[in-house]
């Protein structure tokens, strides 16, 4: 288990990368998005963890209700799961993964690549509001 206790939920990420490395390791990389999906899903049920797949989730601007957006995994209630089965994760995804963190009213994600030929992960989480602006703003 990857457990770095500076990390919030660090025991519950910890968990659900040590599913996604056994995916990983079993099925390597070359597969579509479902099937490591489908995958993890076995193997975080194997591991005791519970989540819902597919997780719809709405979104709002300021108060009005904008869409919906659905994310792949959400762990235990607190941590959003991001798969992606791409040769390398870019800064776009991570932005992704961080705007559907602020969406959601959620501070803790992972983003996982499964498309690799090691697994990549990133943990994710909401940036710190009393952070200065960055110069994209």
């Amino acid at each position: 288990m990857i457990i770095k206790n500076e990390y919030p939920l660090s025991e519950l990420t910890g968990k659900i990368i040590g599913c996604a490395l056994e995916v990983h390791s079993l099925l390597g990389n070359g597969f579509q998005e479902v099937i490591y999906q489908r995958a993890l899903e076995i193997e975080m049920r194997l591991q005791g963890l519970t989540f819902s797949r597919e997780h719809e989730m709405d979104i709002f601007y300021k108060t009005q209700l904008i869409g919906t957006r659905r994310v792949d995994f959400f762990v235990e209630g607190k941590v959003m799961v991001e798969l992606k089965a791409i040769v390398q994760l870019e800064d776009v995804h991570l932005a992704q993964a961080i705007n559907y963190l602020e969406a959601y009213g959620l501070d803790i994600g992972l983003l996982i690549n499964f498309g690799n030929t090691s697994l990549q992960f990133k943990r994710v989480m909401k940036p710190n509001q009393n952070h200065s602006p960055s110069k994209n703003q």
